[in-house]
C-alpha cells in the first residue's frame, strides 16, 4: 500500500529537489523511512501576490504505511493511495485483411496510430500536408510574405494544427488515459514534469521534434506514413467501409479512424455529401488581445524575484453574464500567428515557445455562439459563418494576410486606430489598422464590449493598457460534430468509420484529442486481431 499526500503547500522559492525533505516533515518520519515518492500534481496558488506557493500532491511509499496511517488518521491530507489501471484490452479475434487507416496526423491521429502500432496493427497514417521538416521552412517563408500554400501551412501537415499551436496540455479530463497520453509525449521528447504540472506546456518550438519522434516510433513498430495524401472519398458498400479514395489513389481498408482536424472544411463537405450523419455544434469565436508581458508580470507577481523563479506569467479570466466572455489559449511571452486553411480567408491564433521570451503576451477573448444563432439549420452552417467573417478579415488585410488590428481603447470607443500607429507586437507578416467590429457577429461584439472593461477593472487598468486587439479568432473548436455510436465509436450506418478528435467535435485541445483517438483505437483493438505480434 502507498499513501497519497495532498495539499502540501510550499513557497515557490523551495525547489522541487527539496520535496523529499518536505514530505518527511509532513509525514513525521525519518529520511530513512521514506522509500520513494512521485509527484502526482503541482499547481501554483497565486491568490496572495506577496506569498506565491506551489501546491503538491504526491504518492509516497514508507516503511509500515499502515502504522503511519493509523497514527495520522485525523489528517485528511494523508490517505491510502489507489490508482485506476490503464485499460489495455486483449486483442479481438475478427480477422483484418488490410491494415487500418488513420486519416490525419494531429494529436488524435498520432496517438491512435501509436496505440495501434504498439498492439501490432501496422496502421497506415495518411496526411494531406507535408512532413514537419518541410512545414517549418514553408511557414517561415509565409511569415515573411510568401504565397499561401493550400496543403503546407500552419494547420495542415505532420502534427496537424497542434504542431504549431501553443503546445498547451491542459485538460479537464483526468485518469489513466490522460496519464498514458502524457507519458507517450515524454517518450517522444517532452520533459517529464508535464505528467504532473497543472498547466503543462510543450512550447511551439518543441512540438515539431515531438511529432517527428512519434512518427519514428510508429514506423519502427511496422506502421507507415504517407504525406501529400488527402482524403477525397470513402467507399462504402451496404453500410461497411471498403476503402478510401485519396489524392494519391485508392486504398483498400475496412477500418478508418477519421482524425481530420477542425479546419478540413473540404472534407466536411465530402462527408456531408456522402451522407455521414453530422450536426451543428456550438463553438468559440472572438478576438485576440496582445499586451506587453511586463504588465502581466506586474499584475500576477507581487515581488520582482518571482519572475526569475517562475518565468513569464499567464492569466485566466472570465466575466459572467447571459453570455460568458473568457480568455482562451493564453500565450505568455507568445506570438500572434495566422490560422489559415483556405486561400482568401484570414483568422488568428496564438503560440509561444518554451522560453516564453518575446516580451508580449496574447490571449483569445472569446465567447460561445450556439447553433440556433448560426442563421441556418444546415449541418455546416457554422463553417459558413466562420468563412463569412474570415473573408472580411482577408479583405481588410489588403488581400495579403496582413493582420487587422485596433487598439483596445479605440475598439471600445468605436474609433479607428490611427494609420500611423506603430505596432511593435509579434505578428510577423504585417498589420493593418482597421475597425474590428467588421470581423465578428454583432452578438459577439456586444459581449466583448461589455466584458473587456470588467476584465480591466479586475486588473486595475493593467489589462487594456497598451493593449492591441487582433482578429478574428474562430478556430478554437469545431462548429461541427460528426455523429458516432456510444458503444462502438463508429458513425451510424458507416461500419468501420471512427470519427475522432477536435475535427469530429469530441475534443477541445491536444490531450483531449489524443485521448479520444486512443479511445477509438482501443475499440478497434477489442474487435479485431492484430496483423503482427504486439510490441513487448
Amino acid at each position: 500500500m502507498s499513501l497519497k499526500v495532498t495539499n502540501l503547500r510550499l513557497p515557490v522559492e523551495i525547489p522541487e529537489e527539496e520535496l523529499a525533505h518536505e514530505l518527511v516533515l509532513k509525514l513525521g518520519v525519518s529520511a530513512d523511512e521514506l522509500q520513494s515518492f512521485r509527484i502526482l500534481r503541482k499547481s501554483l496558488d497565486a491568490r496572495s501576490r506577496q506569498d506565491l506557493r506551489f501546491v503538491y500532491s504526491a504518492e509516497v511509499n514508507v516503511h509500515d504505511e499502515a502504522r503511519l496511517l493509523k497514527n495520522l488518521r485525523e489528517d485528511l491530507s494523508i490517505q491510502p493511495f489507489t490508482e485506476n489501471t490503464f485499460y489495455d484490452p486483449e486483442c479481438g479475434g475478427s480477422p483484418l485483411e488490410e491494415r487500418p487507416v488513420v486519416v490525419g496526423s494531429g494529436p488524435a491521429g498520432l496517438l491512435a496510430g501509436y496505440y495501434l502500432a504498439l498492439k501490432g496493427y501496422r496502421p497506415l497514417i495518411i496526411e494531406r500536408g507535408f512532413p514537419v521538416k518541410e512545414r517549418v521552412p514553408e511557414i517561415r517563408r509565409f511569415d515573411k510574405g510568401a504565397d499561401f500554400q493550400n496543403e503546407n501551412n500552419y494547420l495542415f501537415g505532420e502534427g496537424g494544427a497542434g504542431c504549431f499551436s501553443d503546445g498547451k496540455l491542459t485538460c479537464r479530463l483526468s485518469g489513466p488515459d490522460v496519464q498514458w497520453v502524457l507519458e507517450r509525449f515524454v517518450e517522444c521528447g517532452a520533459r517529464h514534469s508535464i505528467v504532473y504540472e497543472h498547466r503543462p506546456h510543450l512550447g511551439s518550438n518543441k512540438l515539431p521534434m515531438i511529432c517527428r519522434n512519434f512518427r519514428r516510433k510508429i514506423d519502427a513498430l511496422g506502421g507507415e506514413f504517407r504525406f501529400e495524401c488527402r482524403l477525397e472519398g470513402i467507399d462504402v458498400q451496404d453500410g461497411q467501409v471498403q476503402g478510401i479514395m485519396t489524392s494519391s489513389g485508392y486504398i483498400k481498408t475496412t477500418q478508418v479512424i477519421l482524425g481530420i482536424g477542425h479546419s478540413a472544411r473540404d472534407t466536411y463537405q465530402m462527408l456531408y455529401d456522402l451522407g455521414v450523419p453530422m450536426f451543428r455544434k456550438a463553438f468559440q469565436l472572438g478576438l485576440r488581445i496582445e499586451q506587453p508581458q511586463e504588465q502581466v508580470n506586474a499584475h500576477k507577481y507581487g515581488r520582482e524575484e518571482y519572475l526569475d523563479l517562475l518565468g513569464a506569467a499567464d492569466y485566466t479570466m472570465i466575466t459572467k453574464g447571459k453570455r460568458d466572455l473568457y480568455t482562451f489559449c493564453m500565450c505568455a511571452g507568445g506570438i500572434v500567428m495566422p490560422s489559415v486553411s483556405e486561400p482568401g480567408m484570414f483568422c488568428t491564433n496564438g503560440m509561444s515557445n518554451s522560453r516564453h521570451d518575446t516580451g508580449y503576451a496574447n490571449s483569445g477573448i472569446m465567447t460561445t455562439i450556439y447553433p440556433e444563432e448560426f442563421g441556418s439549420d444546415h449541418p455546416l452552417a457554422g463553417v459558413e459563418l466562420q468563412r463569412r467573417y474570415e473573408r472580411i478579415a482577408y479583405e481588410l488585410g489588403q488581400q495579403n494576410y496582413y493582420c487587422p488590428i485596433q487598439r483596445a481603447g479605440d475598439f471600445l470607443n468605436h474609433r479607428k486606430t490611427d494609420a500611423g500607429f506603430q505596432y511593435t507586437g509579434t505578428y510577423h507578416r504585417g498589420v493593418v489598422t482597421t475597425d474590428l467590429h467588421q470581423v465578428l457577429p454583432p452578438l459577439v461584439l456586444a459581449q466583448i464590449e461589455n466584458g473587456l472593461p470588467v476584465m480591466d477593472q479586475k486588473w486595475r487598468g493593467l489589462f487594456l493598457k497598451n493593449a492591441v486587439l487582433v482578429g478574428p479568432e474562430m478556430r478554437g473548436s469545431s462548429p461541427v460534430r460528426i455523429d458516432r455510436e456510444r458503444d462502438s465509436c463508429q458513425a451510424p450506418g458507416f461500419h468501420g468509420l471512427y470519427p475522432v478528435g477536435e475535427g469530429a467535435g469530441y475534443a477541445g485541445g491536444i490531450v483531449s484529442a489524443a485521448v479520444d483517438g486512443l479511445l477509438s483505437a482501443r475499440k478497434l483493438v477489442e474487435e479485431f486481431a492484430p496483423l503482427t505480434a504486439p510490441a513487448a
